[in-house]
């Protein structure tokens, strides 16, 4: 078996909308992708039937319970979590950052110290900016190389210390596509006695994520970023969130998870998190081979996800390769992040680019004439556009396709930009 465009393409309803006569092109992902049926079809039966509260003794309540117990499950299972209570679910992964950093905060204690990365999304920066003015805790930055848009972790080295409490940084940049290694940013903090807080909300939808593996403290993610709804995920090493007061309501319990779910949760977008995740492991079953589809008849959903994402990063590494090919053939265009061919395996396929005379929003509006749906400025990427010397010229242009995307629709946005430009 191997990847069928086609039949993924026929499970997400919106692919196939038309305005006036025109498809649309899809390359917004990067800012929330599309969702298959099942997405859709989750949702609808939590509103339906099993629109209730938890823990009551009628129908719709166990209903309810069952369905959120599940999407936990899954996420587990996703981020190869080692227990379920690990997960926690709340609005958006900027909502929970924000929420958890009021509780880290109060483990800290003035004169600790915190590293931030210059590459990462402003909702993995200032909310610890906050938290260390709150708190009297010093800043340290972690700069990448505006050259090969990565990180020289021999900087990080220099940066860790006795006093270095927390260590945020990115799974992937959203701007400029980079994947950071996480794992050795882990493995160095701990050695220093610091906690690592991820935010894997670009590099979930893309690569084989595994929590254990990564040897980090805490990660957040989005599942609008990968297929599902618009629900916010955190997993947290279920011992440091023993630790940590969590700011609730008195009636809340006391019990992990739901001592972190402040008020009442989407119930309806925990089910489709458990969709979303259920998608990637039909990819897996009938498109990632033999061994993906046993695992899951013996009920190890971990590998037949697994399984799913090498297929998919395979594919989507391809879009990226001929993407960023088309797009450096064009006069006057510059990406803004890796374009050798034997470094993409360090890169998801989110490709941002400038052009030396047309500004970011006029490109970004003139592909909309199109119906090519792309962002521009700096994606709240505040840090990495200031490093570029972009943020105050109006960013970039940001094209994110995934894996629903095909080759024919970059060629169409290529033959537009040619045009535009």
């Amino acid at each position: 078996m191997s990847f069928d465009l086609e039949r993924v393409r026929a499970e997400f309803p919106a692919l196939q909308i038309m305005d006036a006569g025109k498809p649309r092109y899809y390359f917004d992902n990067p800012a929330g992708t599309q969702v298959p049926q099942r997405v859709v079809d989750a949702v609808s039966h939590c509103l339906l039937e099993a629109n209730s509260n938890l823990g009551g003794d009628f129908v719709t309540a166990g209903l309810a319970d069952k369905l959120v117990a599940e999407a936990r499950s899954a996420m587990a299972d996703f981020l190869n979590a080692p227990d379920s209570d690990e997960i926690i679910f709340g609005q958006n992964m900027t909502t929970m950052t924000l929420h958890l950093s009021r509780s880290i905060g109060r483990h800290l204690k003035a004169g600790d110290e915190i590293i931030l990365s210059r590459m990462d999304h402003d909702a993995n920066v200032q909310p610890w900016v906050l938290m260390a003015r709150d708190f009297g805790l010093k800043v340290r930055w972690l700069s990448f190389d505006t050259d090969s848009f990565e990180f020289d972790l021999a900087q990080l080295d220099t940066l860790l210390n006795e006093h270095t409490r927390l260590v945020c940084i990115g799974g992937a940049s959203n701007l400029l596509g980079t994947i950071n290694d996480i794992t050795e940013v882990s493995r160095r903090a701990r050695a220093a006695g610091a906690w690592t807080f991820v935010d894997a909300v670009q590099s979930v939808p893309h690569v084989t994520t595994d929590v254990q593996a990564i040897g980090c403290d805490f990660l957040a993610c989005s599942a609008y970023k990968f297929f599902g709804t618009h629900q916010g995920i955190l997993w947290g090493r279920r011992a440091l969130l023993e630790q940590l007061e969590p700011y609730k309501v008195r009636p809340a319990p006391d019990e992990l998870p739901w001592c972190f779910e402040t008020g009442t949760q989407s119930h309806e977008g925990i089910a489709g998190v458990a969709a979303a995740v259920d998608y990637f492991a039909w990819i897996g079953e009938t498109m990632a081979g033999g061994q993906a589809a046993a695992s899951l008849e013996t009920g190890d959903r971990r590998a037949t996800l697994r399984s799913a994402m090498g297929l998919l990063f395979a594919y989507e590494r391809d879009l990226a390769e001929h993407l960023i090919g088309g797009l450096t053939s064009l006069s006057g265009v510059t990406v803004q992040g890796i374009t050798a061919i034997d470094a993409l395996d360090r890169r998801v396929p989110t490709v941002s680019f400038t052009h030396k005379q047309r500004a970011p929003a006029d490109i970004a509006r003139q592909l909309a004439e199109h119906n090519m749906f792309v962002w521009s400025g700096h994606n709240y990427a505040v840090e990495a556009a200031k490093s570029l010397g972009l943020y105050e010229n109006g960013g970039a242009v940001r094209v994110g396709p995934v894996h629903y995307n095909s080759h024919a629709e970059l060629d169409d946005l290529l033959n537009v930009l040619e045009d535009i430009l």
